[in-house]
């Protein structure tokens, strides 16, 4: 979580998640978030209009960090391949790390006002176009297959990551390291150039 972040923000944000889990969206009322916080209504309309911009907050600060770790990754001086392994690696950590956060969301996210709705989608596709440039650069490179379109290929990666809420459980045998390495090791193998 950003640390520029207030306290009463995590608070409110921490309460939020646990009651949007628990109860749902819907089930869930400004009330009972701020007294699971332990503040006030005014505090909590200080940072936040609505419960939909709460909603909405789960959400993006996951994806801010998710941002923030891919271009970092982008921009260092390894192999294509190894870059985009990394990433690959990552967001799938880092889905996991906030698995209540990003499940929470994509049952809820039909209930956000279009504005903002349209803006969380303008910046999941920002973060899959950087990603779908990294899997260009290699098919232009010839390290990664080409026969394959990459924004079907971003399609097909990110619908099993976004699947991720639906299995995967921390008390499981792989750990979330291990499942985001196999999920990269199969996005690699995957964009192996074939023989002939």
């Amino acid at each position: 979580m950003s640390s520029s972040q207030s306290d009463v923000q995590r608070r409110l944000l921490s309460a939020a998640t646990r009651l949007f889990a628990e109860q749902g969206f819907d089930r869930t009322s400004v009330s009972q978030i701020v007294e699971a916080a332990g503040v006030t209504k005014g505090a909590m309309y200080h940072y936040f209009r609505s419960k939909d911009d709460l909603l909405y907050e789960v959400y993006a600060r996951v994806l801010r960090e998710q941002t923030r770790r891919m271009e970092t990754f982008a921009a260092s001086d390894e192999p294509v391949g190894d870059r985009l392994h990394a990433i690959a690696a990552d967001v799938v950590v880092s889905t996991i790390a906030n698995l209540d956060d990003t499940t929470i969301f994509f049952q809820s996210m039909h209930r956000l006002a279009p504005d903002t709705r349209a803006a969380v989608r303008r910046q999941r596709r920002r973060y899959h176009e950087r990603f779908r440039g990294l899997i260009e650069e290699g098919q232009r490179s010839g390290e990664f297959r080409a026969d394959k379109p990459a924004e079907v290929i971003v399609d097909f990666f990110f619908g099993a990551v976004h699947h991720l809420g639906f299995w995967y459980r921390p008390s499981g045998e792989l750990s979330a390291r291990e499942v985001g390495d196999h999920f990269a090791d199969l996005l690699l193998d995957s964009l192996r150039p074939t023989a002939g």
